[in-house]
């Protein structure tokens, strides 16, 4: 219960913070009124989707409250595997979490040499170890070597300005979509208010939507 309660102090917290970076200037100086036009989505999913569901997870590799959820929404993905498909999208609230872009451009980079679950993974559950840090691209690099990627690369994709935009256009689309907190859910398209905090709950509502 006291787990539970901390994880929604936290989102009610960033739910607060996030309504005033939706409606604020663009939060970084690549992130123009055309970066969404111009962009493409991530497009980082999971699941064989035979039933035609859709659960989206707009999310913060640097939130407490994401890496909380993490857990339970890894369980859903696992039970529903066959039936629905799980999408994650960066909404990076860099304004107070200094190493959440960071994190973004490592899950990306990691993805252009097939690895990005692997590193969401590691990022959410190894999250207090570079949270704070002020050498997290270090870290970063470790990780990557840690799943063996290939390390020249990963710093190229990191830095690139492909995989920059590729976050400013899921921040600007989450924004389009009235995404003011993180975690923010959307099942079949529609936002999920008071997401579930156990996988029971979350059951519930897919085997609704199945």
């Amino acid at each position: 219960m006291n787990n539970r309660f901390l994880i929604a102090l936290v989102v009610c917290v960033l739910g607060l913070v996030g309504i005033y970076i939706a409606t604020s200037k663009k939060d970084t100086p690549s992130n123009n009124g055309n970066s969404s036009k111009t962009s493409t989505l991530s497009n980082n999913v999971l699941g064989e989707n035979a039933k035609g569901v859709v659960l989206l997870e707009y999310g913060d590799f640097q939130c407490p409250a994401c890496a909380g959820y993490h857990p339970i929404i890894k369980q859903v993905v696992e039970k529903y595997n066959k039936d629905i498909k799980f999408q994650f999208r960066n909404f990076p609230l860099q304004q107070i979490h200094q190493n959440a872009r960071a994190a973004s451009r490592t899950a990306e980079a990691a993805g252009k040499q097939g690895k990005y679950w692997e590193m969401h993974d590691i990022l959410y559950e190894q999250q207090e170890s570079w949270a704070q840090s002020t050498a997290v691209n270090t870290v970063f690099e470790g990780y990557a070597t840690q799943l063996e990627l290939n390390i020249d690369k990963f710093k190229s994709d990191f830095s690139s300005s492909a995989v920059n935009e590729t976050i400013n256009a899921d921040f600007a689309e989450g924004q389009k979509q009235g995404v003011d907190s993180t975690p923010t859910f959307f099942l079949q398209g529609k936002k999920v208010e008071d997401p579930p905090r156990d996988v029971e709950g979350w059951s519930k509502l897919l085997d609704q939507a199945i």
